[in-house]
């Protein structure tokens, strides 16, 4: 059962690109969540480069009106700062369904790798703690496609983390490359690994129309996908309910959930 969260932070992007409130965030999450999008999710940066912490409260507001899920992606480490209360504290404001923790800097221009839990756990574990005392499931953003005795993905659970989020960049990369198999072999030898340790998957960062089906059926489990950039991208052209549709589609002929 795969459900869609799309990510609307290309939407501040580009409202924050002109200044003012168009286009509209809110608007824009609801539009996907009446064309059947499962949830919405958006990561606030601390420069607060696209959503903004008053977007993280009007989304969670949208979210609960429709009963779907609101899933805040953000660095639990990084400093509070103007603009911006710190992580925990926006989930404490939020609540969101679901935190999503990503080891991003600002220098990053996305995020682009996942926890080192050995060496990451004993920071992490206490504010899990905090998260779930909020209400929230905690995943965590994890590489898959590194070698699994080296990384030990399970690892995650000891933290305390409900589920952890396969970084698909790699994945994207190599689709359609020789090394396409390998590395997907390697995603699903990671996510069997992550469920034997009672952790759920997720997955995302890079998936589109065009690469999530074979991800899905090579990777069978995933309970979320988290969609943004492709998603955002594709709607320009097909606009976003048609395009939401689409993905609906691509994950019901996977054997995941379209509705």
């Amino acid at each position: 059962m795969t459900v869609l969260s799309v990510n609307v932070n290309k939407i501040a992007v580009l409202r924050n690109s002109r200044g003012g409130a168009e286009p509209d965030v809110v608007q824009a999450a609801r539009a996907c969540l009446d064309a059947g999008a499962h949830g919405i999710t958006v990561h606030p940066r601390p420069d607060a480069r696209h959503v903004r912490a008053d977007d993280v409260v009007a989304l969670a507001l949208l979210t609960r009106e429709y009963g779907v899920e609101f899933n805040l992606e953000g660095n639990p480490f990084a400093p509070p700062r103007p603009g911006y209360p710190g992580f925990l504290a926006l989930c404490e404001q939020a609540r969101p369904a679901q935190a999503t923790l990503v080891p991003d800097g600002d220098a990053q221009l996305t995020s682009d790798h996942g926890f080192d839990f050995i060496r990451d756990g004993d920071a992490l574990r206490p504010l899990i703690a905090e998260l779930k005392a909020l209400g929230c499931r905690v995943s965590v953003f994890a590489d898959a496609h590194v070698d699994p005795d080296r990384y030990r993905i399970e690892r995650a659970a000891d933290c305390g983390a409900d589920r952890v989020e396969l970084y698909t960049g790699p994945y994207a990369e190599a689709f359609g490359e020789p090394d396409e198999a390998a590395v997907l072999e390697r995603f699903a030898t990671a996510a069997a690994r992550a469920r034997a340790a009672g952790l759920g998957v997720n997955a995302g960062h890079d998936l589109s129309q065009a690469n999530l089906g074979r991800f899905l059926t090579g990777v069978p489990g995933v309970l979320e996908v988290s969609i943004g950039h492709a998603l955002i991208g594709e709607a320009l052209y097909a606009g976003l309910a048609p395009t939401v549709h689409r993905y609906l589609e691509i994950i019901a002929a996977a054997g995941g959930r379209a509705g």
